[in-house]
C-alpha cells in the first residue's frame, strides 16, 4: 500500500490560532494534559515533540487536514485554558 492517502505538509500563514510560543513549557504541557485524546496526541505531537505534520498525521493514520483542524482547536482550547487560570 502506498503512502499516498497522506499530503504534503501544508502550512497556512493567515492562521488564527494563538500564539503559544511565549508560554512555559510546563504550562503549556499541563494544558495539553486537559485536552481530549485526540486532540491531546496531535498537540503533543506537532507543539511539544516539535515533529512534523506530515509525521504525525501518518502516524496517527489521519489526513493533514484533519490534522490542521485538530491543531487549531487544541490551540483555541490551550488559549483558554491559559487565558482562564491563575497567573501564578
Amino acid at each position: 500500500m502506498s503512502n499516498s492517502f497522506f499530503d504534503l505538509d501544508i502550512s497556512f500563514e493567515d492562521d488564527p490560532a494563538p500564539d503559544l510560543s511565549k508560554i512555559p513549557v510546563a504550562k503549556l504541557r499541563a494544558a495539553i494534559e486537559e485536552l481530549p485524546e485526540a486532540l491531546k496526541v496531535v498537540a503533543q505531537g506537532i507543539l511539544l515533540e516539535k515533529r512534523t505534520m506530515s509525521d504525525v498525521s501518518q502516524a496517527l493514520g489521519i489526513r493533514q487536514g484533519e490534522l490542521v483542524t485538530r491543531l487549531h482547536r487544541a490551540q483555541l482550547a490551550i488559549g483558554m485554558a491559559l487565558m482562564n487560570s491563575p497567573r501564578g
